[in-house]
């Protein structure tokens, strides 16, 4: 049951569709494991801001969590928010992850005009990406695809395809299945080639550290993200990266042992790195693949 001392969560989101969703999804959560009254609080982030300005040209890590934390640190809020692959490899001092919701889909998926996969796509036709892990999996992968900067909210950049500045996008799967888009998916990518961004799917509940909105989160955590979220993010961590690294990194439960796969582009090419662990220590699986990587 949530904290005595808790009668209201006040939950900090940024405001787009999706983003929202996921607000939603964990207010839901909540509401489910005992908490009856949960606010939404919108916080426009500096990534939000600048949506002119190319991803590789914002300064530092945080660009759509950093102001989410500050609103933990000065009270407005009891909870952050995030999609999980948005945290930066080190959170603010004085907060933690709570709780990760149960994970969607990890995977990227493609969004074509024609509906075409990618191997279909003809020499030189243009997909929308800003990651540069996407943009480097497709460059080494796909070598007759373009990969082209594109910015926005996933509603923003359908629109784009759409009107014809790209054949194609790739997205995450999870964001295009909360949005109830997924019938505009043309394909779903194999996590095991396309290696997922770490922590790709995952929802991310962040709170100051031991305080009573700490403990009101606990009960939604589930176990099996917790344990692929924190290998995905080890390695990660290990190798100094933020979102700018072209690093993949998908972990799961089979079997009663975690494996975990990564993914990192280098001078064109990928090198890539697996092993399988205990679940008793999804870190050192996560630091023992960095270590392979390098």
């Amino acid at each position: 049951m949530p904290a005595a001392d808790i009668s209201t969560l006040r939950l900090a989101t940024r405001g787009s569709a999706l983003a929202l969703r996921q607000s939603a999804l964990a207010a839901d959560a909540l509401r489910e494991a005992g908490l009856s009254e949960v606010e939404q609080l919108i916080i426009r982030t500096e990534g939000d801001r600048r949506t002119d300005a190319p991803i590789d040209q914002l300064e530092g890590q945080g660009w759509f969590t950093a102001d989410l934390e500050r609103s933990l640190l000065d009270g407005r809020a009891d909870v952050a928010v995030h999609s999980a692959k948005d945290l930066p490899s080190a959170l603010a001092p004085g907060l933690s992850v709570s709780a990760y919701l149960v994970r969607a889909d990890a995977r990227d998926g493609v969004v074509s005009a024609t509906g075409r996969r990618l191997d279909e796509l003809p020499p030189g036709a243009t997909v929308g990406t800003s990651s540069a892990r996407r943009a480097g999996l497709l460059a080494a992968l796909y070598p007759g695809l373009k990969a082209v900067p594109i910015r926005g909210n996933v509603d923003t950049r359908l629109r784009k395809l759409d009107t014809g500045e790209v054949d194609a996008l790739v997205l995450a799967c999870a964001g295009i299945d909360r949005l109830e888009l997924g019938d505009r998916l043309t394909q779903r990518l194999d996590p095991l080639a396309f290696v997922p961004s770490p922590a790709q799917g995952a929802i991310a509940l962040e709170t100051v550290t031991g305080s009573p909105p700490a403990r009101a989160c606990e009960p939604v955590d589930d176990r099996s993200t917790r344990l692929a979220v924190t290998a995905e993010r080890a390695v990660l961590g290990a190798l100094g990266g933020g979102c700018l690294l072209p690093l993949g990194a998908w972990a799961r439960v089979e079997d009663g042992a975690l494996v975990l796969v990564a993914a990192l582009v280098v001078a064109g090419s990928i090198r890539r790195a697996d092993a399988g662990g205990s679940l008793e220590d999804p870190e050192a699986l996560g630091e023992a693949v960095a270590a392979r990587l390098r």
